[in-house]
């Protein structure tokens, strides 16, 4: 039974630094996700304000996804939108 109750331990401390990893790509792709959505609310507010003073065009937006290591390479997203007369 000792023997049992040993080896649970030892494949749950073997099964951690996969959990870790999981939980960590999940986060990352959490704040790519952040990232995308408020490119997107920026282009949105850029073709806003591209409507009033020029009539409209499209227009694009580039945002860094934040990092969780120094080490990890630079991701950014772009977001693009246009708007027309009419709002749409």
């Amino acid at each position: 039974m000792r023997r049992e109750e040993g080896s649970a331990s030892l494949e749950l401390v073997g099964a951690l630094p996969f959990l870790l990893l999981a939980i960590l790509v999940a986060a990352q792709l959490a704040m790519a996700g952040a990232s995308l959505w408020s490119a997107a609310i920026a282009a949105r507010a850029e073709a806003r304000a591209a409507l009033v003073q020029r009539g409209g065009g499209a227009v694009a937006v580039e945002a860094p996804v934040p990092r969780l290591f120094p080490g990890m390479p630079q991701v950014s997203v772009v977001a693009r939108t246009r708007l027309g007369p009419g709002g749409r």
